[in-house]
């Protein structure tokens, strides 16, 4: 059995699916990738038993249908060394023996059987189905897997909460310190419904939408989800349980306003957290008329900087602290020019949110404070 593909197409194809599998996998058979071809196209499948990814590619002068596993680490690293050129593969389904035949030589290697390949899960009849654009699934993503946990002891916490209605789509994530809210009204569901996305299909996602341009059909049901692109097919195990009431733990009507420019006071935060105890990386915000001292200090090593910024403040003085990594990752993560945080008390947490939200975007994002020494 015989066909001929691109190199760069193939090898760009397997390094997107090849995130999938695991240094060290249960089941050997997983060490590989799934090779299907059927009707002139080639599928590709890469697993970890709870994420699937497959892609599929049109061959040329294909002359039959063949399913085979070959290493996954070996093929990649030899067409990483092959520039762009047709490559044939040859495929004996008897001996399992491979020839991948490039311009000037050929790589000779041994597949496996493809029947110990674990099947991937398929949609039950009760499959919730939710079209998305990739755009908005890529922004409610990027904006909220930073803020996503790794507690073995509260699992629902490792992924992204999607909580949807028929109105819009809400994702959420949280590790108990910092939590983001991104509700998007470019998508919607057809009623109430929820799932928690694990961390790890969430990034593999994040990988691979920026290269698409197509809306994204999503379908789950009790125990997985799965994602159709143009170019992929993603299926992964759900997180089970049930996700805290996030509304709940965001407070109302803030009394004191800041608004700030958000590249100003993230180069300050950056600088003045070099000197901050490492054990704690805290950070101190002094609120005072139209202006905000930055602090920090390692009574340790008697080191300490401070920065004094402008800012549109007409509240109390007030003093509040947070954990510096923290409050640069929510900086990171938010696009507009400027942002606003609200505020209570030094005690209650802090409000951040862009001053001009992007189009049918309502984001928000939130840190605990930190006890001041004072």
């Amino acid at each position: 059995m015989k066909f001929i593909l691109s190199s760069s197409v193939l090898s760009g194809r397997l390094q997107a699916v090849s995130r999938v599998i695991n240094a060290k996998n249960a089941l050997p058979i997983l060490d590989c990738f799934l090779f299907e071809l059927k009707e002139g196209r080639l599928s590709v499948t890469a697993s970890d038993s709870e994420t699937t990814l497959i892609t599929s590619v049109e061959v040329n002068e294909c002359d039959g249908e063949a399913r085979m596993a070959i290493t996954a680490k070996t093929l990649l690293d030899a067409l990483k060394e092959i520039p762009e050129q047709p490559l044939t593969f040859e495929m004996d389904p008897d001996t399992l023996a491979i020839n991948i035949l490039y311009q000037n030589g050929k790589y000779s290697l041994v597949g496996r059987n493809a029947d110990e390949y674990p099947l991937a899960a398929q949609p039950g009849d009760n499959a919730v189905q939710l079209p998305m654009e990739a755009d908005v699934l890529l922004a409610g993503i990027n904006r909220s897997l930073f803020a996503t946990a790794d507690d073995e002891l509260r699992p629902v916490m490792n992924g992204i909460y999607f909580d949807i209605t028929s109105e819009d789509i809400t994702m959420v994530a949280s590790d108990g310190h910092k939590l983001v809210r991104c509700r998007t009204m470019a998508a919607k569901g057809e009623g109430r419904a929820a799932f928690i996305l694990p961390k790890k299909p969430a990034t593999m996602l994040k990988n691979l939408l920026p290269k698409e341009n197509c809306t994204v059909q999503i379908a789950f049901d009790e125990r997985n989800a799965f994602f159709r692109l143009e170019n992929f097919q993603m299926m992964c195990r759900l997180i089970e349980g049930r996700y805290p009431n996030y509304n709940s733990v965001i407070p109302r009507n803030n009394p004191y306003k800041v608004t700030i420019d958000r590249l100003l006071l993230l180069g300050a935060m950056r600088r003045v957290s070099i000197f901050s105890s490492q054990a704690s990386s805290l950070i101190k915000l002094r609120l005072q008329e139209n202006e905000i001292v930055v602090s920090a200090q390692d009574i340790d090593f008697s080191t300490s900087a401070e920065e004094v910024l402008t800012c549109q403040y007409d509240g109390q003085p007030m003093s509040i602290g947070f954990k510096s990594t923290f409050l640069i990752d929510i900086l990171n993560n938010i696009s507009s020019t400027e942002v606003v945080i609200e505020l209570a008390d030094p005690s209650r947490a802090g409000v951040v949110i862009p001053l001009e939200q992007e189009e049918n975007e309502d984001l928000l994002m939130l840190l605990m404070p930190m006890m001041l020494n004072e």
